[in-house]
């Protein structure tokens, strides 16, 4: 599988990479924090091999996107759905198939209540919801200011974030092995450090997903189905059967042997439980 975003497109003045693989009915496939599209490159190969499109992007501030040098522009969950929204209509999707990861199921749930029309079915995986996020110590952090852990040596940011990041998979010496150190260097270096605090944690704030309290019922009119890695300590599994709960109809996967970055622990179960969903509604 090549590099996943090749293209750029640029929405209201900031570029977006982006990419799109295959034939077939689209599935627009949206990533998280602390990651980028690289995260799916496991599950893009399965959707492809299954005869669907795959469209997918980075985020604003994420990965081969553009990092603004202005940090008053917004990369919040809630700035990132105009982009979507931009993304779609580039490539002439007037309903697609929507599988979201971590915050980018956020931005899957504001898009989905909002533009339900534009929505075939609505997957979404170990995805923040209501007030999960940010945690305890995140909280914290960004209460005491942010400019110290910008500042941070070099080594010790990457030391650190790679602990941080092997807490995000079951299967850790697969991921040391595997893209580890690719999504450790995403957030460090001259560029990536800052621009992780002040486009990415800078944002993190649940006022996105709680709003939504009261609305997540009307995504029980659209084909939901919610994936959860069992193992999961950023997003415990008791929040995946409280989304449940609150979308009427939603069909729940709890996925064994699997942690928060589900897509890099479990892509083949992932693949087939989005092919076998989105096929049962032909």
């Amino acid at each position: 599988m090549p590099h996943l975003v090749e293209e750029n497109l640029v929405v209201d003045g900031h570029r977006i990479a982006h990419g799109r693989h295959g034939e077939g009915e689209p599935v627009v496939l949206i990533h998280g924090t602390p990651s980028s599209s690289h995260i799916w490159r496991n599950v893009v190969s399965e959707l492809v091999a299954g005869q669907y499109c795959v469209h997918l992007f980075d985020l604003l501030g994420f990965g081969a996107s553009e990092h603004p040098n202005d940090q008053a522009v917004d990369t919040s969950v809630s700035a990132q759905v105009p982009i979507l929204e931009a993304m779609l209509a580039h490539w002439g999707l007037e309903q697609s198939h929507i599988v979201a990861h971590d915050i980018g199921g956020a931005i899957a749930q504001r898009f989905g209540i909002f533009n339900p029309d534009k929505v075939r079915s609505l997957t979404l995986i170990d995805t923040v919801s209501f007030d999960s996020w940010p945690s305890k110590r995140t909280n914290e952090q960004m209460k005491a200011g942010l400019d110290n852990l910008i500042k941070k040596p070099d080594a010790e940011h990457r030391a650190h974030f790679r602990d941080w990041l092997l807490s995000t998979v079951h299967d850790k010496d697969r991921f040391k092995a595997g893209s580890l150190d690719y999504f450790v260097e995403l957030i460090s270096g001259p560029v990536g450090q800052a621009s992780f605090f002040q486009h990415q944690v800078r944002h993190y704030d649940h006022k996105h997903t709680s709003e939504l309290d009261g609305r997540l019922a009307e995504l029980g009119n659209l084909p939901v189905q919610i994936l959860w890695g069992a193992e999961d300590i950023w997003q415990v599994v008791d929040w995946a059967h409280r989304l449940h709960a609150a979308i009427p109809g939603s069909a729940l996967h709890i996925l064994p042997d699997c942690g928060h970055f589900a897509p890099e622990d479990s892509p083949k179960a992932i693949a087939s439980l989005i092919l076998s969903f989105t096929r049962n509604l032909k």
